[in-house]
């Protein structure tokens, strides 16, 4: 239970860093005034969960009191790649599908 728990988090935090930091781009980019600000805090948001991903597996070299296993955190990291990946093709084919029609 313990693994699933860690598997979990580690998958949560890293998939709320990509998100945030996804959608903070689109909105700094195409935002105007104040949602500019809130796509930056967005990035800033999303660097701080990939840190956090980072801390917890070890990968930066500093030892804490919570450690997830470095081999399932990458592994998962890996599928939510490849998940982003699945979903961007799959979005990419329905709007190429909508604007030939």
């Amino acid at each position: 239970m313990e693994d699933l728990w860690m598997i979990f988090s580690s998958i949560f935090v890293f998939a709320f860093g990509i998100f945030c930091m996804i959608f903070g781009a689109f909105t700094a980019y195409f935002g105007t005034g104040r949602s500019r600000n809130i796509g930056g805090a967005l990035i800033l948001f999303g660097l701080i969960g990939i840190i956090i991903v980072l801390w917890f597996t070890g990968v930066l070299g500093f030892s804490t009191p919570i450690v997830w296993k470095t081999e399932a955190v990458i592994e998962a990291i890996i599928a939510v790649i490849a998940a982003i990946l699945g979903g961007g093709a799959a979005l990419v084919i329905f709007l190429g599908a909508i604007m030939k029609s």
